[in-house]
């Protein structure tokens, strides 16, 4: 019913820096948060950054100071801006949302997208 969709993946140098956008479509009544995980091969999904209704914003420690979350121009969307990217930022980035629906006003759910690769090289 909801579903949300990455973009702005791909490869870059050590030093560069990437952009990365979420939509977020459906029935979606609204959104409490949005935020962005990454997962590399044989490890955890991690909590890159995430932002919610109140524009409070939380970051992993690796990528304070690089990494800014904000919402897109576009209603239910997200953004990702990524500088002074490193190798070990190299994973699958995903987004999540919790979202009330339409359908049911009264629970919130919880919402994946289908990742995009992000690769840096050195």
């Amino acid at each position: 019913q909801v579903h949300l969709v990455e973009s702005g993946g791909g490869l870059v140098q050590a030093g560069g820096s990437l952009s990365l956008s979420c939509a977020a479509s459906g029935s979606i009544f609204s959104i409490n948060d949005m935020g962005w995980y990454r997962q590399a091969p044989g490890k955890q999904r991690e909590l890159v950054a995430v932002i919610t209704r109140g524009d409070m914003t939380n970051y992993e420690d690796s990528v304070k100071g690089r990494f800014t979350i904000s919402r897109g121009d576009a209603e239910n969307t997200v953004l990702l801006q990524m500088n002074s990217l490193k190798p070990e930022d190299t994973a699958v980035y995903y987004c999540k949302a919790n979202v009330r629906t339409s359908a049911s006003l009264r629970n919130q759910f919880q919402y994946w997208g289908q990742g995009t690769q992000v690769t840096v090289s050195s």
